[in-house]
């Protein structure tokens, strides 16, 4: 345990308080003030920032007032955004009032009054209120007291609370302390609880060791410098000063180390009653609440947050994945502060959540529980004939619909003995196949949440994801307990199969899969059905777009895409369905369909070969085929290795799917060749809504043969909506959606657009991305839930959906924005392209378009030289087939980057960097 620190430094006189310099970037000098205000120790004079003179000068109204409180060792500069951003919404066209910030320095810190300091502090224990030698957490609260009474706010309107780091614990506490006047509170990584057993995070213990406090704290700019380094980019040389200038020397540092020494890591510290004080009242706030966070903190940690949430269950939560400790440098906190306090509503003197008439279209089908088929196949003529068959071990593994709902019963009831609790999460580290599906429905059965992150995601997004989820338990394989023994995934652990002693030691596990089913064989699980509204499951996106995000469905949603999945391919009892991806091999049991897991490598789809499925068909009898267009290519690439028997199984198959990225034509009559009998559609969804609208091969043909941009990906399939957000010149959605009609309407037939959709199997929102799920859903008039998509694509005169690609990859030239899609499809059809990609280079508004080619062949063949430019002849050709876009420039690269997931989608943020490198005359690398 780390002894009680002391402050050594020498006795130096207070220090006036001061403005700060004028031209520090960012902050405007009409924002600084000098206040005195009566504490409890005498006069002392705070530097503020504070909007509300310019409001008064400029005449709009006051909505409301935020009192933002820094930490340490920072000033008020960290909240200059939220100032400037408050002052532009302030007045703007369409608001009657903006909010008053009011960003104080604390004393002893930033601009504020410097305090007179003792050379050597006793110990602070209980009892030593009076010569700690620093300012104590109480005295902090009586400061913004003092400070408070002296600008006097207008405690009628609303007020909110903000803080960051320590400033979060005292902009909190003093929240706590006037529960009538505080209306609202926000945080950013910060801490109420530090449990006296648990070692202090490494980053502070090194300052707060004995002997070290004074050197790294006030002798040395070592804290600060630290601290400073924690930003996700590192911090502009010009912003870092700025930090750094109301610390220059030693004698204004005295603060930074109080800050420090005041941590109450001790039982007996003279904070320590303060600090549980606020932890405990926190329990008690029922008032709104957001909590903003930086994951990459080395200070403030997952456990951290999590006592937070436990403390605050209703706060909305916003985690900036790839952030840090300084949140506030790496991310735009300000529009998500203002957006989120623009969402409440001031009714009865107090601010609330406005609550709209939010709702989802009609399901597409009658709604039945996820365990409801399983059940009725159990009970039929049918319990004896295959539900799952897994052909990923040396022999095939299969299990009756008997067998099967019997270990679910089993494992259910032995999972609610071991203490797995309704809405309990649990991660599944289990490959695909029979093991899965027992564990999965066994889960849903205890009303508990499963949690599903791709092993594609690999290593570093899969501890991204375990951490955000925050399971209580992981039911996993041995390589995947190992990997969350090794990088400390939380959650209790137990095995798929049984383990020795010293196995399970080493793993860390509680139990096994198969000995709760041994042992609880026959029972059945005594727990209540899970509610519609109940979360089932939180299921992770490829990340091929960004950090992945944990989509929320729950038993409702999910029963709603069952029911639109049995009417749109009509899925009958006796189907069966060989899931080339996992999702749909999970649904099987739902939607009464026989699930067989092929032999492939579940993070490397293109391994699947074509033998691979038809060994699945003959084994499970199979009528369905789902595939992603990458496994897809190499089933046909593979076809030559069939045998007659094979050939003869494929051809028994009345379904192939494919969904995940485009599929080009070609593809899909070279699929139609393999399995000569099948419908061949290719449905558009995404993880967010697992199927939106729907096109089969024939119709594929007819909507290319009209020469449109993009891919054609059907109509809107039943119970969906769609409607456009048409995009301006500089790529940017419309506020207000196009709605469409069947047939569609005129003026928005051809237009460039994000696509929004709504449907009652979307998802329930982003796991713990407040901002996110806030950003991606929109309310129309008629208060219908919208989720936008960002693909963007259009609408033709005979309402099928054309998806020109993502919105983020949009490129902005000249002439308006241009979707990649509308390029791609027409190079993609050359001889020599086996696929292409099109990005934008140069800056937003003015970007010129290029186009990269993976080619069919040899690289060589098409560039020249060492150089990835084309050679003019075939650069010729992919300019002659975009048409009417220019191409600035044709480059060939050996193999584009994909997501692990689909093997499908192209990354083209990598690869515009690589371009403008290429095209810059730097050496491009690999991208």
């Amino acid at each position: 345990m780390v002894s009680a620190p002391r402050l050594s430094f020498r006795p130096l006189p207070a220090a006036h308080a001061q403005l700060p310099p004028r031209r520090l970037p960012g902050l405007d000098p009409a924002w600084s003030r000098l206040v005195a205000a009566r504490t409890t120790d005498g006069s002392r004079t705070f530097h503020v920032l504070d909007t509300g003179p310019l409001l008064a000068e400029r005449g709009i109204p006051v909505r409301g007032t935020i009192l933002a409180v820094h930490g340490n060792p920072t000033w008020s500069y960290l909240w200059r955004g939220l100032l400037a951003e408050s002052l532009r919404r302030g007045g703007a066209e369409g608001t009657a009032a903006g909010w008053r910030v009011i960003a104080p320095d604390q004393l002893d810190m930033g601009f504020s009054e410097r305090l007179a300091h003792p050379r050597a502090p006793r110990p602070q224990h209980v009892g030593q209120h009076d010569d700690a030698g620093y300012r104590r957490l109480e005295q902090r609260l009586d400061d913004l007291d003092a400070l408070m009474d002296a600008l006097d706010v207008d405690t009628a309107l609303p007020l909110v609370t903000l803080g960051h780091d320590w400033g979060g614990v005292i902009s909190l506490g003093w929240a706590m302390r006037h529960p009538h006047d505080v209306d609202a509170t926000a945080t950013l990584n910060t801490a109420v609880d530090h449990p006296v057993q648990e070692h202090i995070p490494a980053a502070l213990r090194a300052a707060m060791a004995p002997g070290l406090l004074n050197t790294s704290t006030v002798e040395t700019r070592g804290f600060l410098s630290v601290t400073l380094s924690l930003a996700e980019q590192g911090l502009d040389p010009e912003v870092r000063r700025a930090y750094l200038a109301p610390y220059r020397t030693r004698d204004r540092r005295g603060g930074v180390g109080g800050f420090v020494a005041d941590i109450p890591a001790r039982a007996e510290h003279v904070s320590r009653g303060a600090l549980e004080e606020i932890s405990s009242a926190l329990g008690e706030w029922t008032k709104p609440s957001l909590v903003l966070w930086g994951p990459k903190d080395p200070v403030f940690q997952e456990r951290h947050l999590a006592d937070l949430q436990r403390r605050l269950p209703h706060a909305d939560l916003h985690r900036f994945e790839g952030s840090g400790h300084l949140v506030a440098e790496d991310r735009d906190i300000a529009s998500s502060v203002l957006t989120w306090l623009e969402g409440l509503t001031w009714t009865d003197g107090q601010l609330v959540p406005a609550i709209g008439g939010r709702r989802s279209p009609v399901p597409a089908g009658e709604i039945d529980g996820l365990h409801a088929q399983l059940a009725e196949m159990t009970a039929g003529w049918r319990r004896g004939s295959p539900a799952v068959v897994d052909m990923t071990g040396e022999e095939p593994a299969t299990l009756s619909w008997q067998e099967l709902s019997a270990r679910i019963d089993a494992l259910a009831r032995g999972l609610s003995e071991l203490g797995v609790a309704s809405g309990d999460r649990v991660s599944l580290l289990v490959p695909p196949g029979n093991d899965l599906t027992v564990v999965l429905y066994a889960c849903l059965r205890v009303g508990a949440v499963a949690v599903v992150a791709d092993a594609g995601l690999g290593v570093r997004g899969m501890t991204r994801a375990a951490r955000s989820a925050r399971p209580e338990w992981i039911i996993g394989a041995t390589p995947g307990l190992a990997l969350a023994r090794t990088f400390g995934w939380p959650g209790r652990r137990i095995s798929v199969q049984a383990l020795s002693s010293r196995q399970a030691r080493l793993l860390g596990t509680v139990a096994s899969v198969e000995r709760l089913l041994r042992s609880h064989v026959g029972r059945t699980p005594e727990v209540p059905a899970p509610a519609p509204e109940d979360e089932a499951a939180v299921l992770f996106t490829s990340g091929s777009t960004g950090p992945a995000k944990g989509v929320i469905y729950t038993h409702g949603r999910l029963a709603a895409l069952v029911a639109l999945l049995r009417r749109q391919f009509d899925v009958v009892p006796g189907s069966s369905l060989i899931a080339g991806f996992a999702p749909f091999a999970l649904l099987g049991p739902a939607i009464g369909a026989t699930s067989v897991t092929p032999d492939m490598s579940v993070t490397k789809p293109a391994t699947l070969t074509a033998v691979a499925v038809a060994e699945a068909a003959l084994a499970g009898e199979a009528t369905m085929f789902f595939g992603s267009p990458a496994a897809l290519r190499n089933v046909v690439a593979t076809g030559a290795d069939l045998d007659p028997e094979q050939r003869a199984a494929l051809s028994r198959i009345a379904l192939v799917l494919s969904a995940g990225a485009p599929v080009h034509p070609d593809l899909l009559d070279a699929v139609q060749e393999l399995f000569p009998t099948a419908e061949v559609h290719t449905p558009y969804g995404m993880t967010e809504g697992l199927l939106q609208a729907d096109i089969d091969r024939g119709q594929v043909h007819e909507a290319m043969a009209t020469r449109q941009s993009g891919v054609c990906v059907g109509r809107p399939v039943a119970g969906v909506h769609v409607a456009l957000a048409p995009l301006d010149a500089e790529g940017r959605p419309a506020e207000e959606l196009v709605v469409l009609q069947e047939p569609p309407q005129p003026e928005a037939v051809g237009v460039l657009a994000e696509v929004v959709v709504s449907a009652a199997h979307m998802k329930a929102g982003y796991d713990r991305l407040w901002d996110t799920d806030r950003a991606s859903s929109r309310d129309d008039a008629d208060g219908l839930l919208w989720h936008r998509t960002n693909d963007v694509g259009h609408v033709d005169a005979e309402g099928r959906l054309w998806i020109e690609g993502r919105l983020q990859h949009v490129i902005t030239t000249p002439g308006g924005p241009v979707g990649p899609g509308s390029v791609e499809t027409p190079v993609d059809a050359l001889e020599e392209v086996a696929r292409s990609a099109a990005v934008g280079v140069g800056p937003a508004g003015t970007q010129s378009v290029v186009v990269i080619v993976e080619p069919q062949g040899d690289p060589g063949a098409l560039s020249t030289g060492r150089s990835p430019l084309a050679t003019p002849e075939f650069a010729a050709a992919v300019r002659g087939a975009a048409g009417d876009i220019t191409v600035s420039a044709v480059l060939v690269l050996g193999e584009l980057p994909t997501d692990i997931r689909h093997n499908s989608k192209i990354d083209r943020t990598r690869l515009a960097v690589w371009a403008d490198r290429a095209l810059t005359g730097r050496r491009p690398g690999t991208p």
